[in-house]
């Protein structure tokens, strides 16, 4: 409830997303009542410095002890120095820091302390949005479907469409805007597709000391190796039914199927790897998409982008091409299932995590509290 005490009234929300590429911190601003977007507000973002990357990469695969802990406070002072900057927010949306995801065993762990958070900035905040999810049986991810819905009606949709994210993790959501709400059955499905960035940021990090294939300058100089794609291809996950989700890890013995080649080759294969996964998984959608909008850092890689348009049999765009900041839509995720969160509003339902039944995730911490 806002501060008027009208239930479903519109929230000046901030959503903040520390994504398993490990690059920063962004954050942005949406105008929203929960349901539709109303507009969209300022946008930041705070890089990691290599020391806190660092911290961060020590913490992945991590439950709980020093390293964990460590990660935790590297995730705490980021967010609380980009988000002090925003000013005339009434809630936060607080994602925190993905180290270990297994729904199917141990469940979701992701650091960073909401409470603590609105203590430092003074404004209300929703954070832990996985963990209800996995206990009532859900894979927990992604969660971005219910803001891709609401997107796809900002944008005007009339046709089913993708949204794919190619952060660390690639995911994809399939949309059908004749749908009137994203709960419905056949409104939505989403899973994840495979690894995106991750791997090959892992190699690059590896073998060169930097941090991505910028630009996919090196993928585009290299030949992509069919056997170890076709090992990758492979792999059960691809065969089972989604919803499904993924850890960082889960698919770190990629690198070693291209240990052997050379650098350019083995980016490459990794790029290759990343493309086959998303139209693996566009096998699944119920009905072809009229589009392909593709958001996170994957879009900025032209020789990934010519993959999946090689492969896909509809056009594939990034984003912005629709209006929308493909930098920043999964802080404004974050900012809209917050307010949804405030409200008692489902954040995930069975088509998008697999949980049981709709739920709602997310504790909400307010100061002084």
């Amino acid at each position: 409830m806002n501060k008027a005490g009208r239930i479903g009234a519109p929230l000046r929300a901030l959503g903040a997303m520390s994504g398993t590429s490990l690059d920063g911190v962004d954050a942005a601003v949406v105008d929203t009542d929960g349901r539709w977007i109303l507009g969209f507000g300022e946008t930041g973002y705070r890089a990691y410095s290599d020391e806190e990357r660092a911290v961060l990469r020590a913490g992945l695969g991590q439950w709980a002890g020093p390293k964990a802990e460590a990660a935790g406070r590297v995730v705490d002072g980021a967010h609380a120095e980009l988000l002090a900057g925003f000013e005339g927010v009434e809630l936060v949306g607080f994602h925190g820091q993905t180290l270990a995801h297994e729904p199917r065993g141990r469940g979701t762990c992701q650091v960073g302390d909401g409470a603590a958070l609105a203590e430092a900035i003074g404004v209300p905040v929703v954070w832990d949005f996985r963990s209800d999810d996995v206990a009532m049986g859900g894979e927990g991810a992604p969660l971005a479907p219910f803001f891709h819905f609401a997107c796809a009606k900002w944008i005007g949709a009339q046709e089913p469409l993708c949204f794919v994210n190619l952060g660390g993790v690639g995911n994809l959501t399939y949309v059908d805007p004749s749908f009137d709400e994203p709960e419905v059955e056949g409104a939505l499905l989403a899973f994840d597709t495979g690894p995106a960035n991750a791997p090959i940021n892992d190699l690059m990090q590896e073998r060169l000391g930097r941090a991505m294939d910028e630009g996919g300058a090196l993928a585009a100089t290299g030949q992509v190796e069919e056997g170890a794609l076709e090992l990758f291809l492979a792999e059960p996950y691809f065969a089972r039914m989604p919803p499904k989700s993924l850890d960082r890890n889960d698919f770190s013995e990629m690198i070693g199927l291209v240990g052997e080649l050379n650098d350019a080759d083995a980016v490459a294969t990794l790029t290759a790897m990343s493309a086959a996964g998303v139209a693996q998984g566009m096998e699944h959608c119920p009905r072809p998409p009229a589009r392909v909008l593709v958001t996170g850092g994957g879009r900025l890689n032209p020789v990934l982008m010519e993959m999946l348009r090689v492969s896909l049999e509809c056009p594939v765009e990034p984003v912005e091409a629709v209006g929308l900041d493909g930098d920043m839509l999964e802080a404004q995720a974050f900012a809209f299932l917050a307010v949804r969160v405030a409200y008692g509003m489902a954040t995930s339902c069975p088509g998008t995590t697999g949980v049981r039944a709709l739920v709602g995730g997310g504790i909400v911490s307010r100061p002084g509290n």
